[in-house]
């Protein structure tokens, strides 16, 4: 079953950075804010795999990776009834990673509330390792960008901000942005420089914090302190 195991990893690394990459391009397209950071939260999943001893049985495996196959063929209904079985009875990883992408499903049908929830669980249950708990956390931050406030999303990435965590940029990404919603530039302008001053930072998401530092720099809302 290692073959099948390497694939349905695949799998969800790819379904993973699918999801959360088209809402961010719907509203940040024009600076191609998103991809970046799916990758990185991709490379945090796989990581969190990697810590879990048990990656399930081969059947729990088999029907995970149906499940995905009906959630790429757009029977989200189907998918959800098949991943809430995986949850309810899968073994080892599959019912975290079955309510992972069950999340992202709703999402897919317009139920941001469930999705977001569902992620919250995820994030909170300490029975789960922490890279995956920062991974569920990171993309119910990164819905909330869009649907909720600046506090909320700072309630799920802030943790993560900090140097040294592997999501440090992406979850300063999300904060920036949603500072940027509210019309909090300065608070913005922090969260990008950041990311800027982070030598480590992978470089398109550097580009992306500089462009959005841009952004508010000619917006003239967010003035550069008073050299004396």
């Amino acid at each position: 079953m290692a073959h099948n195991d390497d694939s349905f990893f695949r799998e969800v690394n790819e379904e993973l950075r699918s999801d959360q990459l088209q809402n961010a391009w719907k509203r940040y397209g024009k600076i191609a804010i998103g991809a970046a950071v799916l990758i990185v939260v991709g490379t945090a999943a796989w990581r969190g795999f990697e810590y879990w001893e048990n990656h399930g049985s081969s059947q729990s495996g088999d029907r995970f990776i149906a499940a995905l196959t009906l959630a790429s063929e757009g029977k989200n209904d189907e998918a959800l009834s098949a991943l809430g079985a995986i949850e309810k009875d899968g073994t080892g990883s599959y019912p975290v990673l079955a309510k992972l992408r069950a999340a992202s499903v709703q999402q897919a049908k317009g139920d941001v509330a469930g999705a977001i929830e569902a992620y919250k669980q995820v994030g909170g249950d300490n029975s789960v390792p922490e890279p995956i708990r920062d991974l569920a956390k990171l993309r119910a931050a990164w819905i909330l960008i869009d649907t909720g406030t600046y506090e909320q999303v700072s309630a799920e990435a802030q943790a993560m901000a900090s140097q040294g965590n592997v999501l440090a940029n992406s979850a300063r990404e999300a904060l920036g942005l949603a500072a940027y919603k509210a019309g909090n530039m300065q608070q913005a302008k922090e969260w990008f420089q950041q990311i800027a001053n982070d030598a480590g930072a992978p470089r398109n998401v550097t580009n992306r914090a500089q462009i959005m530092l841009d952004n508010i720099a000619a917006s003239g809302k967010a003035p550069d302190p008073v050299q004396g």
